[in-house]
């Protein structure tokens, strides 16, 4: 088949098909918002996220690869609105040098694009509306671009440097809403108060995150929170409300204070104690600000909290994070940034098919067939009738010219 033919083949690729889910529009207004595009005419915002997300989905480990799978795809470029190839060079100095708060920006705007896609679920056994779970995850770097945790290694050895992603994902879709991302020494609980909640929201965390004066702060704008009472908390029993003599579950539910500083002024917050015992006989002892659902209801958010957990597994297994294809802090947060937006596509074309694959299958299934002129939803639907129909439609096709 010529070059030409090649360019002219019916449909469109499945890349195509997830990059369509970004409006052109959107990134051109946000492009010319932030200037980004001055002074890059031969990568343009537009291009730069094509390139970037074909490298992403496809599990590229360097921009090498990057650039020597697209060669291969030359001929069908146009469809991701690439009339040639980026050399490699420019794209290194696109991603050292495009501020990667713009790519944040893109990731937010496509949040709110499809907020009512991903807001189609509903958390079992919970009266609540709102429930949010905030958490992070370090991702380790063969470098020292940004700040590494743990003791410095022995012999004058170089610390390896670490990233952090802290995120305030919404516990039905199963999506981060707020991500800030960070050198992986920066301490879980300063993320805290770069978060909007809002008003009747609960919001669950791991105990790394406890602070009092916040909490009470949240207690009068009537913002809910349920945690684990860290271990060395001290605290007033104001009064037993309810204590089971049951082997696992809800065991009891305490009336508590505790003291915070304000200031100068020592101030108490009243909270709810409940010690909770699972399946597989842990003990859990959580505090809530809540005093109007049931006990059972705050171990049930606090299981929840998994969600998150979830999240960065998904990320983690499912895109190339262990290598990136640039070295300095910005590109890093650029590739973070895409691979979330990547994560974001995926999850809405499994929300718009409405199947119960896995979403590893559904990112195997991608990678290997990136450039296949294939239905995506409708295979995602039904893979064994849309193949039929495509090896049905092929030989209609050859029988053309028989």
């Amino acid at each position: 088949m010529d070059k030409d033919k090649t360019k002219k083949l019916i449909g469109q690729p499945i890349i195509n098909q997830i990059l369509n889910l970004i409006p052109n529009r959107k990134i051109i207004d946000i492009a010319k918002e932030t200037g980004c595009d001055k002074y890059y005419k031969q990568i343009p915002l537009i291009k730069h996220i094509a390139t970037m997300m074909f490298g992403i989905l496809s599990r590229c480990n360097s921009l090498r690869e990057i650039c020597a799978g697209m060669l291969l795809c030359e001929g069908k470029l146009n469809h991701i609105g690439l009339s040639k190839l980026i050399p490699k060079s420019t794209l290194a100095d696109a991603n050292k040098n495009r501020s990667s708060d713009v790519f944040e920006m893109v990731y937010y705007m496509l949040i709110e694009r499809y907020s009512s896609v991903l807001s189609d679920s509903r958390i079992v056994g919970l009266s609540i509306k709102q429930l949010f779970a905030i958490d992070s995850t370090t991702i380790k770097l063969f470098s020292d671009v940004l700040k590494g945790v743990g003791r410095n290694p022995k012999n004058n050895g170089k610390k390896k440097g670490g990233v952090k992603a802290h995120m305030l994902i919404d516990a039905k879709e199963g999506i981060a809403k707020f991500v800030r991302i960070t050198a992986a020494k920066v301490h879980d609980s300063t993320f805290l108060k770069y978060i909007d909640l809002p008003k009747k929201s609960f919001v669950v965390f791991d105990k790394a995150y406890n602070k009092y004066k916040l909490f009470a702060e949240w207690t009068n704008r009537k913002i809910y929170f349920v945690t684990r009472m860290k271990d060395n908390a001290v605290y007033t029993v104001i009064k037993v409300k309810n204590s089971k003599n049951q082997e696992k579950g809800v065991l009891k539910e305490e009336h508590i204070s505790l003291s915070y500083k304000d200031g100068k002024e020592i101030r108490a917050l009243k909270l709810r104690r409940i010690t909770y015992k699972d399946d597989q006989n842990r003990m859990f002892v959580f505090i809530s600000n809540n005093f109007k659902i049931t006990a059972d209801e705050i171990a049930l958010i606090y299981k929840n909290r998994w969600q998150i957990e979830l999240l960065f597994k998904k990320i983690k297994q499912n895109f190339q994070l262990k290598y990136f294809v640039g070295d300095t802090e910005n590109a890093i947060k650029i590739q973070i940034w895409l691979t979330l937006i990547a994560h974001l596509l995926l999850t809405i074309m499994k929300k718009k098919a409405n199947v119960k694959m896995a979403f590893s299958n559904i990112a195997t299934i991608i990678r290997l067939h990136l450039m296949s002129y294939v239905d995506l939803l409708a295979f995602l639907k039904k893979p064994f009738q849309t193949w039929k129909q495509k090896q049905n439609n092929l030989y209609l096709q050859l029988n053309l010219f028989g």
